[in-house]
């Protein structure tokens, strides 16, 4: 079956992204447009492996005065300026007499794990042992919080494009009581697509990729990174396991060695694309719910997204304004177009 007719592919069209239920505007034909606006600067390739001003590496002293231990693997620690908080006022709701001013509380923990105490190394620059392990710390820190909250974010954000307050490779883990926005649309739609077809969305849409093999980037016995068909940024990629995984736990011992492979992989592919250090947004997504609750993840898919900005060289980015802010977001490059140049680079 043909996805989309090749005659229908250069020509303005819209696609749907059954995760989130909503629509991108793909125009390949605008790919040769000029480009006059903001440059950004290429991320520097010859920071140290420890520098004595960086709050994050081993044995400084942080912004808020705490000293980092002399940690020598991974390292997690309380963030300094924390967006949510272990203890608020539950008495916050909303007004009863109007429905147009809602408001609740919210509790939660916000957390910084630093991947290596290298201040140079990202993460595919890492040894697949080290990756391995930052994999078992994010496990360790998704089992204890979620036995208090509803939600664990784990991600990162690389690079400076990208709004990265230090160059020390680092992610964070935010927890919080209720149910952010953007795994409450993936919880609905999947919910919906396993009552009508009582099979995995994700599952289902990755059965398709691997048929296909057009939009897949790489893959491993466990693995496989695709840009979706309804890719928003340039190169986005969404990571899938072959097997079934409704959260990062359900992970045994195989799973997580062949991730830290495929990890180390398609990461360095990303780094090869414009010869610079890949900036992007990634974070997790699994079933919600506390490991107290009986909350059914029969329709969960763990999955990991990795947004990047860059669209044209290592100094152009995507910007996402005007009609993607006021209409709905757009992209030139067709998703076949930016899988084919990552498959060239493996």
């Amino acid at each position: 079956m043909d996805i989309l007719p090749e005659e229908h592919r250069n020509e303005p069209h819209r696609r749907f992204n059954p995760l989130r239920g909503d629509w991108v505007l793909v125009s390949p034909h605008r790919g040769k447009r000029p480009w006059l606006g903001a440059v950004e600067k290429p991320a520097p390739n010859d920071r140290p492996q420890y520098d004595p001003k960086c709050y994050l590496c081993p044995g400084n002293t942080r912004a808020e005065g705490a000293q980092n231990p002399k940690y020598e693997s991974t390292f997690v620690f309380q963030n300094d300026f924390s967006a949510l908080l272990k203890e608020t006022d539950d008495s916050i709701k909303s007004p009863s007499e109007t429905p147009l001013f809602k408001s609740e509380s919210v509790r939660g923990e916000c957390r910084v794990i630093c991947f290596s105490p290298r201040h140079d190394l990202t993460l595919p620059q890492m040894e697949i042992p080290e990756i391995r392990h930052v994999i078992d710390i994010w496990t360790q820190q998704a089992d204890e919080l979620l036995r208090k909250y509803r939600w664990v974010q784990i991600f990162e954000n690389k690079g400076a494009v990208m709004g990265c307050s230090n160059p020390h490779p680092h992610g964070q883990i935010w927890a919080s009581s209720s149910l952010p926005n953007e795994p409450a649309a993936e919880e609905k739609n999947q919910k919906t697509f396993f009552e009508e077809y009582g099979k995995t969305l994700l599952s289902v849409y990755l059965e398709k990729e691997l048929e296909l093999q057009e939009r897949v980037v790489t893959e491993n016995a466990d693995w496989a990174v695709v840009v979706p068909f309804w890719a928003v940024w340039p190169y986005e990629t969404l990571l899938l396991p072959k097997f079934n995984a409704a959260r990062i736990l359900d992970l045994n011992d195989g799973q997580r060695d062949s991730l830290a492979l495929i990890l180390k992989e398609f990461l360095g592919i990303y780094d090869k694309l414009f010869d610079t250090s890949f900036p992007y947004s990634m974070g997790w997504h699994g079933a919600p719910g506390t490991l107290n609750e009986n909350f059914d993840t029969a329709h969960w898919t763990l999955h990991a997204h990795f947004y990047p900005p860059l669209l044209r060289s290592a100094t152009v980015k995507k910007f996402m304004v005007g009609y993607e802010m006021l209409g709905e977001p757009q992209r030139d490059i067709t998703p076949e177009q930016a899988a084919e140049r990552l498959k060239a680079l493996k």
